[in-house]
């Protein structure tokens, strides 16, 4: 397939919600930090993305939705492990349109917090998110709300592809970045504004959690089982037929890393930079961890850090955990 999301398309949208989101730091690792965190003696550059508003990348393809299409009167609706719904909730308050969020029974206390305080209406039920995704449909047949999905949408993608297009401008010279994927939306946005360059776009899935993975393998989507520890984030079923046929051209290829690996992660990234992270948030850097991913010798890394929306007591025994 013909990539419908394009270094341009991309760039536009970095200019079209340029002034409502925020530009997230990069971090430097030293190479003695990764020698003794990861046994790699390359440059590892940190992004960010858990600061920007409500706690991840999400705003950015909600802004780019919302601002490219018409609202309609019955607002907007979205269906959400947690991020994806806390994001569509602030944008919503911040364009001043209403919003209703469906999330699993699954999603975390602190996710569905993060979701009212933004003033959304909130409808929690369905064990896993293609329960909540199938209410969400509902609501929007009946009453012509606009629906803004996590990842299976172009507008969506071509935002969350500003990750990459801001990424680039901080830290030029990136041979590697290292990217977590539940839906693949981010991925594949990031992926398409690399598409054709130097850089290479490595996909980190957990073990129990495999969309994309399978799909690569199988040469198609395909619905695969979801257990882990970052289900309440990465807990997509099925990656779909855009972001496959995206991926597919894409990405260079996605490595597999335990649960134990993402709180590991999480562990290591509070104690050494006091960074809070969820374990979504985290994955990437797991497949460093782990091993999951090797660089060659002299290769820069980036990696994304895309989530914090943590609940603190669930990180603090994470941390005191040996």
């Amino acid at each position: 397939m013909t990539n419908p999301v394009s270094r341009d398309a991309v760039r536009a949208a970095d200019e079209r919600i340029a002034a409502h989101i925020r530009r997230t730091p990069v971090f430097d690792l030293p190479a003695s930090a990764a020698r003794h965190a990861f046994d790699i003696d390359n440059p590892v550059n940190l992004k960010l993305e858990l600061f920007q508003h409500a706690g991840s990348f999400k705003p950015r393809g909600a802004f780019n939705t919302l601002l490219s299409e018409a609202t309609p009167a019955a607002g907007v609706a979205a269906a959400s492990g947690g991020n994806h719904g806390a994001a569509v909730a602030y944008v919503a308050k911040t364009l001043g349109v209403k919003a209703r969020i469906f999330v699993p029974e699954i999603a975390s206390p602190a996710k569905i917090a993060a979701i009212r305080s933004f003033g959304a209406d909130i409808v929690v039920g369905g064990a896993r998110y293609a329960d909540a995704q199938e209410a969400c449909d509902l609501h929007v047949a009946e009453t012509g709300a606009l629906r803004v999905h996590p990842f299976a949408a172009e507008a969506t993608i071509t935002g969350q592809g500003t990750v990459g297009c801001e990424w680039e401008r901080q830290a030029p010279g990136l041979d590697t970045v290292l990217v977590a994927v539940g839906g693949g939306g981010l991925i594949a946005g990031i992926a398409s504004w690399w598409h054709g360059s130097p850089v290479k776009v490595v996909g980190v899935e957990p073990e129990g959690s495999r969309a994309l993975h399978a799909a690569l393998a199988a040469g198609g989507p395909v619905d695969v089982p979801v257990e882990s520890v970052a289900a309440d984030s990465l807990g997509a079923r099925n990656v779909g037929a855009l972001v496959y046929g995206i991926c597919r051209e894409a990405v260079d290829h996605v490595v597999l890393v335990p649960d134990a690996a993402i709180t590991a992660a999480q562990r290591l990234l509070w104690r050494d930079w006091r960074i809070a992270t969820e374990p979504g948030g985290a994955t990437a850097l797991a497949a460093l961890l782990s091993g999951a991913y090797r660089p060659e010798g002299g290769e820069r890394i980036g990696v994304l850090v895309c989530g914090g929306n943590v609940d603190l007591s669930t990180l603090a025994a994470i941390a005191a955990a040996q």
